[in-house]
């Protein structure tokens, strides 16, 4: 190619090397030479890892679909699943540009795709079909007679943003369909994942094949070479000013909500910084891209400019959000689109400028792949991240004083820059995704006994944690609810409550899906709202980056009609923050023990960091875990979420009355001393029992399946969730000052 000569490029069938030339490409990706002779030369599982952008979708393709041309087969040939509808569009479009010249098949079957063109796919089943693992639930439900017949030809898996999957229900339930899928034909088919960003390629290779990951293969792609210009800018949350009067007319027209007197300054600043070029902006919550986009509209309105700033996130419907990406594809305008992780995977926008994170970002991992969005085509990454930490007062707590969040995000760029991410989380029991795949299993085959069910799922599936005694309370559980009943013949059948659910459309997804509201305007429909979210004919609302009054409420239709307004109210979404690793916390204490300001802090960002390294020194942070607070005690952990979780229901089962913030522990009315004393005695006493502690913990109900879990299996699920019982073991060692004894060697599992 190009003068270069290519051993991989040779290996290629001749028309896939005539679309490479079509291309213009004067060379092909190392990640694309490797993995050409990797998949063309065995059938041996791989992963490839790349950077955002890194030719990754191409790497596995090219060589797959030079198996395909002139090799026709009954069935379909490559089954890629991908998590989001909006990234099966994306990765269709680019399959059917190389395939259309092939003459191989592309489908997409999601949720949005007409039932005419799936039956067409059923009755014609062949080439590459893409489907996220809600809609391969439902083939299996509906069309569990077909599925031999459907895969028959199959060659390869391929599972798009791999590092999305692992260690949540959804990867859970993504390695179960798989291996129901090679069950159902009698063989292993090769699986090839693709990923922008993973933390630990030996959890990864276990995750795409189970009990087997020593043997997949692993070719990763480090950008070295990439320039990165990146800055926190600090921001001071003060308490707003009380509003001034308002004449009567105003008095049935609420105010707008700019909450946090920060935004509009952070807001000002990427208005005059980003206007004019492509961007994105992340926010952590859905309620502050609502804010920001309005506020970034009608900085717009004022200065009498074309807007340039759209909204996107998972509530508003797929037309707005098709909208903001169209934007950010057409270069003829710039567009800059403020969103949440919604963007953060392999969606195809084209090279933007930069982005923008507004709050600490929510892991390592989640800020690389974020960034990774930028710098495309040898132009430097540029990340800006805008931290809001609050005003100083004399009631001010010491979590305020300390200024955690930045320090979260020095630490966390720290790590970036030492190419360091979080590794896959620690394997969770995941008994509630059980649930649904036992009812799964029934449903496509009319029926099945314990043994068959526990063969699939446990003994050749993903719950391999869960040991038969475990998987018969399951069975016991679901039984005592009328989920399954046994008939006398020993086959289990769906009960009336399982008869329900299975047949209900939401069962395909193993993720709790709250009861949503359509908002409609006219004939358009605008997306959807949390039930939990009350509005009433009358009332105000920003959604879709627009201001909206509320018309009607239709509960029997759980439909919004709005019309548009001057006023709005951003609505509150739901959304739990994610579980802090401890090489994050170990990273904070290292910032706070240090004198220097880092060179990516703004004025404002190092002063307030000098304000919480003051605090961290008064309070000798440097050398004790605990600080007396009045009648309370505090204890600070520099160490993972599931560490911390696990030292709060131990000081709880021995009598204290104690509560969490981030890294910090509050026993209330107890003194230093006592507590270091209380601790030394659990130290002696060496780890606890998991489900012993996981019982004191008040909600455990996370999944959606868990409420029909008994008390004990509840517990367990949890403790394999939230706890790790070894860490934080070490934790109450260290705080007692005691050495953790060298009798209990383990692999830990910290995260």
């Amino acid at each position: 190619m190009g003068g270069k000569s290519s051993n991989s490029f040779d290996l290629l069938h001749p028309k896939v090397q005539r679309w490479v030339w079509r291309q213009g490409w004067s060379e092909l990706h190392a990640v694309q030479e490797e993995a050409i002779q990797a998949i063309l030369l065995s059938d041996d599982d791989l992963i490839l890892s790349a950077a955002t952008a890194g030719g990754k979708t191409e790497a596995a393709f090219l060589p797959i679909c030079s198996r395909l041309v002139d090799q026709a087969s009954e069935g379909i040939d490559v089954l890629c699943v991908s998590p989001l509808k909006a990234l099966i569009n994306d990765q269709f479009s680019r399959v059917e540009e190389l395939c259309e010249t092939l003459e191989i098949p592309v489908h997409r079957w999601h949720g949005d795709v007409s039932q005419g063109r799936k039956k067409l796919v059923l009755k014609n089943p062949s080439g590459i079909l893409i489907i996220t693992p809600e809609s391969l639930e439902a083939l299996f439900v509906i069309h569990g007679g077909e599925i031999a017949s459907l895969f028959q030809g199959l060659r390869h898996i391929v599972v798009d943003e791999l590092h999305s999957f692992i260690g949540g229900v959804r990867g859970r339930h993504l390695q179960s369909l798989l291996s129901r899928v090679e069950l159902s034909l009698g063989h292993r088919v090769p699986r090839v994942g693709l990923s922008a960003t993973l933390g630990d390629m030996r959890l990864a290779a276990e995750f795409l094949r189970p009990g087997s990951g020593e043997k997949v293969k692993r070719i990763v792609s480090d950008d070295e070479g990439q320039e990165i210009k990146l800055q926190i800018r600090g921001y001071q949350i003060t308490a707003p000013p009380p509003p001034p009067p308002r004449s009567p007319d105003e008095a049935e027209l609420p105010p707008s909500e700019e909450e946090g007197g920060d935004l509009p300054d952070i807001c000002g600043h990427l208005f005059k910084t980003l206007r004019g070029t492509d961007n994105l902006v992340f926010a952590n919550r859905r309620r502050d891209v609502e804010l920001c986009a309005d506020i970034l509209r009608r900085l717009s309105d004022e200065r009498h400019v074309p807007n340039e700033f759209w909204p996107h996130h998972g509530s508003l419907s797929a037309e707005i959000r098709e909208e903001a990406e169209s934007r950010l594809k057409d270069k003829s305008l710039p567009a800059t689109v403020v969103c949440t992780n919604t963007l953060e995977l392999g969606i195809d926008v084209g090279n933007v400028k930069s982005v923008a994170q507004i709050g600490a970002p929510p892991s390592v991992a989640s800020m690389r792949q974020r960034m990774g969005r930028s710098g495309r085509r040898g132009d430097p990454a540029i990340l800006r991240i805008y931290i809001r930490e609050p005003e100083i007062t004399p009631s001010s707590s010491v979590a305020d004083r300390l200024r955690l969040d930045l320090v979260k995000s020095i630490a966390m760029v720290r790590l970036l820059l030492g190419r360091w991410c979080e590794p896959p989380a620690a394997e969770t029991l995941h008994l509630s995704t059980m649930i649904q795949q036992v009812l799964s299993i029934i449903a496509e085959r009319s029926g099945a006994t314990a043994v068959t069910a526990w063969r699939i799922l446990c003994e050749r599936g993903p719950f391999r944690g869960v040991d038969r005694p475990m998987f018969v309370d399951t069975l016991r559980a679901m039984a005592t609810v009328d989920l399954i009943v046994q008939a006398s013949d020993q086959t289990l059948l769906l009960g009336g409550l399982g008869e329900r659910i299975v047949n209900h459309y939401s069962f395909y997804a193993v993720f709790q899906t709250p009861e949503e509201y359509r908002l409609v305007s006219g004939a358009r429909a605008l997306g959807t709202l949390p039930i939990t979210f009350p509005v009433a004919p009358g009332s105000y609302l920003l959604f879709g980056g627009l201001r909206w009054e509320v018309l009607t409420v239709d509960d029997r239709r759980k439909v919004i009609e709005l019309q548009r307004t001057s006023a709005g109210k951003a609505p509150l979404f739901g959304g739990d923050a994610a579980l802090v690793h401890g090489r994050v916390r170990e990273e904070m204490f290292r910032v706070y023990t240090a004198s220097d300001a880092p060179p990516f802090l703004d004025g404002p960002a190092a002063r307030l960091l000098t304000e919480g390294r003051e605090e961290f020194r008064r309070l000798g942070l440097d050398r004790e875990h605990g600080v007396q607070a009045g009648q309370d005690t505090l204890l600070f952990c520099w160490t993972g979420d599931r560490a911390i979780n696990t030292l709060l229901l131990q000081l709880r089962c021995i009598g204290f009355k104690a509560e969490k913030f981030q890294l910090i522990l509050r026993i209330e009315k107890a003194l230093v001393e006592e507590v270091r004393q209380r601790l030394a005695e659990v130290a002696l006493d060496g780890p606890s029992d998991a489900r012993t502690l996981a019982l004191l913990s008040g909600t455990k109900i996370e999944e959606k399946y868990d409420r029909y879990l008994s008390d004990d299996l509840l517990a367990a699920d949890y403790a394999s969730r939230a706890l790790d019982i070894n860490a934080g073991w070490d934790l109450a060692c260290a705080i007692a000052g005691r050495t953790v004894p060298a009798r209990n060697p383990r692999q830990r599992l910290e995260s």
